[in-house]
């Protein structure tokens, strides 16, 4: 009888785990069926923005009262749940604080646990009023209600009942009260129990302590099905980011050949391509659904924090445009959720639903609203590129449907007619030098 709480601990670590392991198993799966792309180049640069970037947060602090407050909860939870280990090993051997063994430095640590978990629980309470009372207005967006707004606040809850429970759990612990070495927090919630007897006090701590390991299961888990993926994700995002200049857009060789080819006065247009040429002409120009964005694209969409940093520096968004750079992102995670789903449906395949990314989810309006600014790339605290979907959009209608603006399609006429964005036969150009 003395082994349930044990085998009851495993059993509930290795569901909890194993949950885990499926869902970032399904995430993968559904992250490679994006276009391959080599983001092998660079890999001294990708390291430094990688560890700038996601471990030393150094583009949240740009926003200095967002970014503290962040850098907080982050520490926190990164040196908090070190802690976990003592509570798994315990849970798994039936003992009771298995690494207070080492005295005077257990209680340091503990110590310094409770006062991050203090400052956890006080950041997030204010997070909670930025968003909920003062109701920023990055926050408040169009895409950002239902699910997105409700699933913000729920993280916050989490957080807080987490750092609460932590907190509770030694404050009823009466040995860990005696050792006065470690109890810097809980030491001023362990009178509010003082009436309590040493059955319930125990009662009270095993309850916490439970409900502190299965909540952090329970978070590990909500994970996938929550912004709060960027949280694993940030790491290997950073990595594979954009490290060529913002404004370089690439090019695709089939198309940069035909413009050499067009340039050559040498060249013969009605030549046959030479046996055993190596030049690939993609079987689609552009994107129109997930599967036909790079898979790092589709890595930037789970990775979303949906923070709302880049809609609110967007100059299109700013002067009412439809466009919401967050939005986005959202959207191709959506879409790419529900072709995973239809692919899990139908044993491993995917059946044609009818729906596609652009269309069904992003707007002919939003894509045309972009600027190309780059100021949603820069904005973005986990180097996501929402530029580069929208291109890869745009790219599809113009060439594989024709479908560009009337004045770009105009001015695109000119070009190929004149030789100028402007509709004057290239003998008048210098017609306005007489008229003056």
């Amino acid at each position: 009888m003395n082994y349930i709480p044990n085998i009851l601990f495993a059993v509930a670590l290795a569901l909890g785990i194993g949950y885990f392991v499926k869902n970032v198993k399904k995430l993968v799966r559904n992250i490679k069926l994006g276009q391959d792309v080599d983001v092998s180049d660079h890999k001294d640069q990708r390291w430094q923005n990688m560890i700038r970037i996601a471990l030393g947060q150094g583009k949240m602090v740009r926003r200095p009262v967002a970014g503290i407050l962040h850098i907080i909860v982050y520490l926190g939870f990164i040196i908090i749940n070190i802690e976990v280990l003592e509570i798994i090993l315990d849970g798994l051997t039936g003992k009771h604080r298995l690494f207070s063994f080492m005295g005077g430095f257990y209680g340091f640590l503990i110590g310094s646990f409770e006062i991050l978990a203090f400052l956890v629980f006080v950041s997030v309470v204010i997070f909670w009023i930025r968003r909920n009372i003062i109701k920023l207005q990055r926050f408040w967006k169009p895409e950002m209600t239902s699910w997105p707004k409700n699933d913000a606040n729920f993280i916050l809850y989490f957080e807080m009942v987490l750092m609460t429970l932590f907190l509770v759990m030694n404050a009823t612990d009466p040995h860990f009260q005696e050792m006065q070495s470690g109890n810097v927090i809980s030491q001023f919630i362990s009178p509010l129990f003082s009436g309590a007897s040493e059955g319930t006090l125990h009662v009270i701590e095993r309850s916490a302590w439970w409900l502190h390991i299965l909540g952090i299961l329970v978070f590990l888990n909500y994970l996938y099905f929550s912004k709060h993926l960027h949280i694993l994700l940030a790491f290997p995002n950073t990595y594979f980011g954009k490290v060529k200049p913002k404004g370089a857009f690439n090019n695709l060789e089939a198309v940069t050949a035909e413009v050499k080819m067009m340039m050559d006065p040498d060249a013969d247009p009605y030549a046959m391509p030479e046996e055993g040429a190596d030049e690939e002409v993609p079987a689609k120009f552009g994107a129109s659904d997930v599967q036909d964005l790079s898979w790092v694209q589709l890595l930037n969409a789970y990775t979303c924090t949906e923070c709302g940093r880049c809609t609110s520096e967007c100059p299109a968004n700013l002067t009412g445009k439809k466009l919401s750079p967050r939005k986005i992102m959202m959207d191709t995670r959506d879409r790419l959720e529900e072709v995973g789903k239809n692919i899990d449906a139908n044993n491993g395949e995917f059946k044609d639903d009818g729906k596609q990314l652009l269309g069904d989810y992003i707007s002919h309006e939003e894509i045309w609203a972009c600027t190309t600014c780059n100021a949603c790339v820069e904005a973005c605290p986990v180097s996501i590129d929402p530029l580069s979907i929208i291109l890869e959009m745009r790219r599809y209608l113009v060439m594989e449907q024709s479908a560009a603006p009337m004045e770009l399609n105009n001015m695109m006429s000119n070009i190929e007619n004149n030789g100028a964005p402007w509709p004057y036969n290239q003998m008048d150009r210098l017609n306005w030098v007489d008229e003056n």
